[in-house]
Parts: C-alpha cells; structure tokens; sequence
C-alpha cells in the first residue's frame, strides 16, 4: 500500500515536472522585452523610467504604492473600529484573539525594552511594524498601473523606494529624539544625538532587505526559463520574510532606543565645599 502511494506521489511530480519543462520548450526563445535586465534592475533602484502619473503629478511607484497602502490600513482601522471592536467579548472569537494577540505581542516588546514609559512607543512600534509588514506583501497583489511610458507595470513595496526608506527611518528617530528631550531635557537630547547614525542604519537596512528581494524577483520573472514556478516560491518566500523580520527588526530597534532615552537619570548631587577655618 505504501509503495502504491509512492508511485502515485512520484508520478504527480514527474508530470508537473513534465509540464514545466513543455512550457519552457514552447515559449523559447522568449519574446522581445522593452527593456534589458540591466535595465530594470537599475530602474528598480533609481526608477528613472517607470514613472507614474498621480493627480496630475510625476511620481515614484513606490509613492503610489505608498497611498494605496496607508488609505487600504486607515479603511480597515476604521472598520475595526467602528464594527468589531464594540462587539468583541470576555471570551473572545477567532478575529478578536488575533488582534488582541498582535497588540499584546507590540506591547509586550515595549514593556520590556521600554518599561519607564512603554505607552507611546507600544502605539508607535505598533503602527510601524503593521505598517512596514502590510506594504511589504502588497507587492504580491500585483496592482498594475500604467507608467508615462504607456507601459504596465505591478506597483513594488513602497519601503523599496529609498526616499519612503528614510522618511521611515527620520521619524523613528524623531519619535526617540523626542522621548529624549521629553524626559531629559537638553541633557536628554544629547544623549540620543550621539547616535546620528541612528537614521541612516535604519533607513538602509530597510531599504537594502526589500530591494534585495524585489531585485532576485525580477531577475527570476525576467528570464523565461525561470518564470514557470519558481517566481512563486521565490517571491512569496521573501516578501513574507522580509516584512516579518523588518517590522520586527525596527520595532525592537525603536523600542530599545526608546526605553534609553527615557531612562531616568540619576541627579548628580552637589558637593557641598567646606572651608577650612585655620586656627591661628
């Protein structure tokens, strides 16, 4: 019985295989591309060609994706809002355990990196690990929109465009700024001044971990001798990766940043100078 189940386990494989390598046969040579791979790889890093036109203006992918993203998480905020969450139970449901469970998670990591001041951060950590995770997938919807070019193309992750990037990684530290400055004063502020690198380390990592991914998907798209199968492994394998370890790699980095600048700081106590009375 078991080898039975063997053969008939191999047998799918051989077939599928076999159809793979049908379609490849068929569709080669590949038909003719707008653009060389030297092209689009540069274009997914500078985007110099594929521009977009959005209300009139002429923008980066990244920035449509951008919008779509944050209106499609403040609809579905809201609708949380205003018809779940008045509902939600002691013993809670399936959905309500699953939100619970992602806050607790956010606020959990704030306590413990954080736990002189841990409520804003929670907030802030929250909203920018859902935030990074949900516009890192949505590249796999593959949302089309027509360039100026007259050309389609699918909508990347905002955050692989350098300039969403930084502003990502400003105002994180610009919240940690903050915190400083809000418990320590000028005292405070210079502490978290001194890690002026802060930004630029968070900006690059993220932006060098999803343009990774979206550059090995396109290379695999590109060639048709790969583009049967494997473009699905590969690119679900890391965009899924990507938007978990870099929500959670910056979340945790805020947060411990965070808990630092609103650390309390001992009061350096005043020596108190006693004159020597020299008897005489």
């Amino acid at each position: 019985m078991k080898k039975h189940k063997k053969r008939i386990f191999l047998a799918i494989w051989l077939s599928l295989l076999a159809v793979l390598l049908t379609g490849i046969v068929c569709l080669w040579p590949p038909g003719a591309k707008h653009e060389t791979i030297q092209q689009t790889m540069q274009d997914g890093v500078l985007h110099e060609s594929n521009k977009l036109r959005f209300f009139g203006l002429t923008v980066n992918p990244g920035l449509v994706s951008a919008y779509l993203v944050s209106a499609a998480l403040l609809l579905f905020a809201a609708l949380i809002r205003i018809f779940a969450i008045p509902k939600f139970r002691l013993i809670p449901g399936k959905f309500q355990t699953a939100i619970e469970k992602l806050v607790t998670f956010f606020a959990d990591m704030a306590n413990g990196n954080s736990p002189h001041k841990p409520g804003f951060v929670g907030a802030y950590i929250f909203g920018a690990g859902v935030y990074i995770f949900f516009s890192t997938i949505f590249e796999l919807f593959g949302v089309q929109w027509i360039t100026t070019g007259g050309v389609s193309i699918s909508l990347p992750a905002p955050i692989s465009d350098i300039n969403a990037a930084i502003a990502l990684g400003v105002l994180s530290y610009a919240v940690i700024l903050g915190a400083g400055i809000r418990n320590g004063g000028l005292r405070g502020a210079l502490s978290v001044l001194k890690d002026f690198s802060l930004p630029i380390s968070m900006s690059f990592r993220l932006f060098g971990a999803l343009l990774s991914g979206l550059l090995v998907t396109e290379l695999v798209y590109y060639y048709v001798s790969l583009s049967f199968v494997l473009p699905v492994v590969v690119g679900v394998m890391f965009t899924l990766m990507h938007a978990a370890i870099q929500a959670y790699v910056l979340a945790t980095l805020v947060s411990i940043f965070y808990g630092e600048a609103v650390h309390p700081r001992p009061k350096k106590k005043k020596e108190k100078k006693t004159k020597e009375v020299v008897a005489s």
